[in-house]
């Protein structure tokens, strides 16, 4: 069998540029040989920590701005990239929100979730848990049938046409307090409206001030409607974070998990009980959740026993791809094509796809693996 083609590579107009090049070109720089990013590029994969609306790439984010004049969201691409230039977590999340207000219609809804699968079919991922906010769109007026009705037409579509598979994992946004929560949960486990991609449910937003036990409630009851219990956690905030995510919220992964590190007992709870985290470098580093990459603790969870899944969070806003972050991990845990492969399986392994598709994708790695490191 042949190698994969190289898909193109991302979008130039991308990221947080500086006289040094883009956060994720200082981030992987030449100590990844272009064999093992032609490797990356090519390698099926699964992701299970990106966020629907802050995967809208300067391409989407600029149509969307030009449909909507009134909106501070530049459209030109450069400008964009000056834009997505963050001073803190909060200035993140400012800006965030200003690209979520750019979604206002079903029609935003169905051209930014297709437009994104296509992003992922790119970089040859094969299935994607798609974190989505419905809370936002609702409250600002669009119909919640009209919004499940178009990422449903959306995810069916892109399915068809490039193979990926997309399923949704319903998140609270935490900074808009219970009555986000009231909201999200009622959409998630109502079966009138509950779209049929729907897999987990999640909480997001900022860590600082919003206390993870709170949303208890609201968990239970997504937890009892079927749903997995996948909080961010331990981004922002210290462990405790973590450790209320998994006592009080039943967590079945840990989105972030970055203090886990601080905690020797967290590590070895969260590697005894299976407990993955949803690693994102380049992020950690853009939010300033990490002050530089030589801190982050990735390396710490593997050599503690925890399984990591390697992600991109909002990859258009941090001007990175899951390519690049797997190029990332690849020069921190120092590894090779047959190394990669693992951790695209772990993704695989830990993700709430049917264990048809998992062994099916699983099985699509090894023999492109193989493929490559033949004579």
């Amino acid at each position: 069998m042949s190698r994969s083609p190289r898909p193109a590579g991302p979008d130039p107009a991308r990221g947080r540029r500086s006289r040094g090049g883009t956060l994720t070109d200082r981030l992987v720089d030449a100590r990844v040989p272009h064999d093992l990013h032609a490797f990356i590029a090519g390698l099926p994969k699964a992701e299970l920590h990106v966020h629907h609306v802050g995967s809208a790439s300067p391409r989407i984010v600029a149509e969307l701005s030009a449909r909507h004049p009134d909106s501070k969201v530049p459209t030109d691409p450069e400008a964009l990239a000056d834009f997505f230039t963050f001073t803190d977590f909060a200035h993140f999340i400012d800006v965030y929100l200003s690209v979520v207000d750019l979604i206002r219609t079903p029609e935003d809804v169905r051209l930014l979730t297709f437009e994104v699968a296509r992003d992922l079919a790119r970089q040859q991922v094969r299935y994607a848990e798609l974190t989505i906010t419905p809370f936002s769109s609702t409250r600002r007026g669009i119909d919640e049938r009209a919004f499940m009705a178009a990422i449903e037409d959306a995810r069916k579509a892109a399915e068809a046409e490039f193979g990926t598979v997309l399923r949704w994992c319903f998140d609270i946004p935490g900074e808009a307090g219970l009555e986000s929560a009231e909201e999200t949960a009622r959409l998630a486990t109502d079966d009138r409206l509950r779209p049929e991609g729907l897999v987990s449910f999640g909480l997001g937003g900022p860590e600082i001030g919003v206390p993870r036990p709170q949303f208890k409630p609201y968990f239970d009851r997504a937890i009892a409607a079927g749903l997995h219990s996948v909080p961010h956690a331990g981004e922002t905030t210290g462990p405790e974070t973590v450790w209320d995510a998994l006592t009080q919220l039943r967590a079945e992964r840990i989105g972030h998990g970055t203090s886990s590190a601080r905690d020797p007992k967290l590590l070895a709870h969260l590697a005894e009980h299976r407990i993955p985290l949803e690693v994102c470098p380049t992020s950690n580093i853009a939010t300033r959740a990490v002050r530089t990459i030589e801190e982050h603790p990735l390396k710490e969870f593997v050599q503690a026993g925890v399984t990591v899944t390697i992600n991109s969070d909002d990859p258009p806003m941090f001007g990175t791809d899951l390519n690049n972050e797997y190029a990332v991990a690849a020069r921190l845990l120092d590894l090779d094509e047959r190394g990669l492969a693992e951790l695209a399986k772990n993704a695989v392994a830990v993700s709430f796809l049917d264990e048809a598709g998992k062994a099916r994708i699983a099985d699509e790695i090894d023999t492109y693996t193989a493929d490559w490191l033949a004579p």
